[in-house]
């Protein structure tokens, strides 16, 4: 089978072209939005001692050699997250940041090994104001290209109307007919049990070794997330706190967390949290997630004990990580996130 012409070719440059001016035009009016609203844009280091802890995300190992030649083992990192909570306990206060960021196993219409993500931190702010920020930006992006509506495949949103807000519970019910919280403790514990039994119920397959975890994702995966984002955006909100390894527990409900996600086009665009700064917790979590990892890959990833000690002294805050080329791929109509990347990452050929 042949393979198709590389992204440098000048007539795949020229079909691509329209994207990534698009794409430029919507980077330059979020800088002149966060400028407007006294964040300061900074810039984060790519290699970390830890790429993150969460179990599902894989990273890019590598490592650094001293001038006596020893060896520091290093990660490209996930996110710019943990050098951005770093610089809240230095003392900034409103952050923006569009960081290359690196994801092992990941390629696909919507998935690039290397992307760019935008994200942006409020100290001594709600979450609820993120909310905010997301729907002005889906506007903000709409304005800049032109264009009244997202499409993706087949799936239409306004992006000038206000999004939906709804809970996970809420749409676990709506949408798969399941009550998800009956599944989930006071102390946020899960019962694997209840929630298979509910699925069976609901004609959903549940296999034997099965996790809770496993049984949440292929419920939203499945269920929800095709109905989300369909004619207006959606801001899935109140993920239950086992789902949510970063964000503080609601403060009406202990079950679930201050994490939301923003869809348009049943497209996953931003995953926002009110900070969790309690340092002991975190790092009860990160260790439960690398169990996890451990579990299912057969490896697992440092600790930051650095970001650990920062969170210490970090004030509350609330922050976000929007997927920005597949903003771009929103408001300028591509189809592919490879459209919207200058210089995209190689693949194998043989």
């Amino acid at each position: 089978m042949p393979h198709a012409s590389p992204w440098w070719t000048p007539d795949v440059h020229a079909d691509r072209r329209a994207f990534l001016i698009g794409r430029n035009r919507i980077q330059q009016a979020l800088r002149r939005f966060f400028g407007e609203r006294d964040f300061i844009e900074v810039d984060t280091a790519t290699l970390q001692v830890s790429p993150g802890n969460e179990a599902h995300l894989h990273a890019f190992a590598t490592q650094a050699l001293g001038p006596d030649g020893a060896v520091q083992p290093l990660y490209l990192h996930t996110s710019p997250e943990f050098a951005c909570k770093k610089l809240l306990a230095a003392g900034e206060r409103r952050i923006a940041c569009f960081a290359h960021v690196y994801r092992n196993r990941e390629r696909g219409p919507l998935h690039h090994p290397e992307f760019t993500m935008l994200e942006w931190y409020r100290a001594g702010e709600r979450y609820e104001t993120l909310m905010c920020d997301s729907a002005e930006i889906l506007a903000l992006a709409a304005e800049t290209t032109g264009t009244r509506r997202f499409s993706h495949q087949g799936r239409e949103v306004d992006p000038f109307l206000a999004p939906e807000r709804l809970s996970v519970a809420d749409a676990f019910d709506r949408f798969a007919g399941i009550d998800l919280l009956a599944s989930i403790a006071k102390d946020g514990s899960t019962d694997r049990d209840t929630l298979a039994a509910a699925m069976h119920q609901a004609g959903l397959r549940v296999a034997g070794d099965d996790t809770w975890a496993d049984l949440f994702s292929r419920v939203l995966v499945e269920k929800v997330e095709p109905n989300l984002g369909l004619g207006r955006a959606t801001i899935l909100d109140e993920y239950p706190v086992a789902e949510a390894a970063l964000a503080r527990p609601a403060q009406g409900d202990r079950r679930v967390a201050e994490r939301f996600e923003l869809y348009a086009c049943g497209v996953e665009l931003a995953n926002a949290f009110g900070e969790l700064t309690d340092a002991g917790e975190q790092r009860r979590r990160f260790e439960l997630e690398m169990a996890e990892k451990a579990r299912v890959y057969g490896e697992t990833y440092p600790l930051d004990e650095d970001f650990l000690a920062a969170l210490a002294v970090m004030p509350e805050a609330s922050g976000i990580a929007l997927g920005f080329d597949r903003l771009a791929m929103l408001a300028t109509g591509a189809s592919r996130i490879e459209q919207v990347l200058w210089a995209p990452v190689a693949e194998p050929r043989g």
